[in-house]
């Protein structure tokens, strides 16, 4: 009889959305855990394991919405929050005395743009469709990759070129280059035009985005079937009217 995970991770189980950040960092620690939802409801799992938290029928602190990480019988959650918390029983949070700090100040970063490449798609309201609000989510996916988008970029190329590389603490790899490699990923998917236009400034970030998918337990994870396919229920969507070239 095999042993129980050593992490329980609930969220959504058929989108990438922020849950995908736990993944990796779990994926690259070569940790056991189970995505609950999506395990059989008669185990305990489906979309209902989720909605227990959203519900508050689950005992115990109120935890605002997923991802959250069950371990050693405690619950976390806040993305940055489990991503660290993982991170540091995995010797992925840095070394030295305050790296889990600036660790966790690049992975905040990283989720700080992709609120804002998600509210491209929902800059009125979250609660409304897509469909609702094609002229404004158009206004804001083009101010998103002419402004906002290049200056995130700038700041994570340059933090890679100033740690000296190839990883965002130079040799040390973290789990903030595991979101900047996410994010990288979402970005091309859901503005493949606007990255093929300022991909060419940002050398460092586009061999970080190579060497993390060439690592071992990710280059098996992305060819699993745990890997779930960006689709348009996540944070990055594909729309065609909001693949825009920048200004």
């Amino acid at each position: 009889m095999s042993e129980a995970p050593e992490f329980e991770l609930i969220y959504w189980p058929h989108l990438q959305g922020r849950g995908e950040f736990v993944r990796l960092v779990l994926e690259e620690a070569g940790a056991t855990y189970l995505d609950v939802a999506r395990s059989p409801e008669a185990q305990g799992g489906g979309l209902d394991s989720v909605l227990a938290f959203r519900e508050r029928r689950v005992a115990g602190r109120p935890l605002y919405a997923p991802p959250i990480l069950k371990h050693a019988g405690q619950l976390f959650a806040q993305t940055s929050v489990i991503c660290g918390y993982v991170g540091e029983r995995y010797d992925l949070a840095g070394s030295g005395a305050n790296d889990r700090f600036v660790v966790n100040e690049w992975m905040l970063g990283v989720l700080d743009c992709v609120d804002e490449a998600h509210d491209t798609h929902h800059p009125i309201s979250t609660a409304d469709y897509f469909e609702d609000q094609i002229p404004e989510s158009v206004r804001a996916a083009t101010a998103f990759v002419s402004t906002r988008l290049p200056l995130r970029l700038d700041y994570f190329e340059a933090a890679i070129e100033f740690s000296g590389g190839p990883w965002l603490l130079g040799k040390e790899f973290t789990y903030a280059d595991l979101g900047l490699f996410q994010l990288y990923e979402g970005l091309h998917y859901a503005f493949a035009r606007a990255m093929a236009v300022h991909a060419s400034r940002y050398p460092k970030l586009a061999e970080l985005h190579r060497a993390v998918r060439a690592r071992p337990r990710i280059s098996a994870y992305l060819g699993s079937t745990r890997r779930i396919p960006f689709n348009e229920h996540g944070v990055f969507r594909h729309y065609a009217q909001l693949d825009v070239l920048p200004e």
